[in-house]
């Protein structure tokens, strides 16, 4: 998020400022494509910016794995297998992190949520739309599974 803000900050806003402002060196504003987009760009560039401000100055930055280990908290990476046998390995990470595809799980989502304070040989039982589902807990550790110990 910091980057997005650097970048934003350092590139994005300076740009489309002059573009606004060599629009509106052209005349009429009322009628003005470019400056027009130009006002709403800025507006969005501004309320990404205050956006990534708040969440910022609320987020606390986890170095430090927790006392206790063996149980599922924030920033563990999670070995699963499904009612189906199926493995999986996910890392829960807070809401902005989140991406399902490369393994990372919100630890808001309704998974997360459930995986919060087990542990190893726990069953965790999650409701989606499509039913229920029921998980159990293989392996927590706090070091990538693919890192050596």
């Amino acid at each position: 998020m910091r980057e997005e803000v650097e970048r934003l900050w350092r590139d994005e806003r300076p740009r489309v400022t002059q573009q606004v402002a060599e629009a509106a060196a052209l005349g009429d504003r009322s009628e003005n494509a470019e400056y027009i987009y130009g006002k709403k760009r800025l507006r969005e560039i501004d309320s990404r910016l205050r956006f990534l401000q708040k969440r910022l100055d609320e987020l606390v930055v986890v170095t430090e794995p927790p006392a206790d280990e063996s149980n599922v908290y924030f920033g563990a990476w999670v070995l699963l297998e499904d009612d189906d046998g199926e493995e999986r390995i996910y890392r829960l990470v807070g809401p902005d992190e989140f991406d399902v595809e490369s393994g990372k799980l919100s630890i808001d989502s309704p998974l997360g949520r459930a995986l919060l304070g087990k542990s190893e040989g726990d069953d965790v039982r999650v409701v989606r739309p499509r039913g229920v589902a029921v998980c159990t807990i293989l392996e927590v550790r706090y070091t990538a599974f693919d890192d050596p110990d």
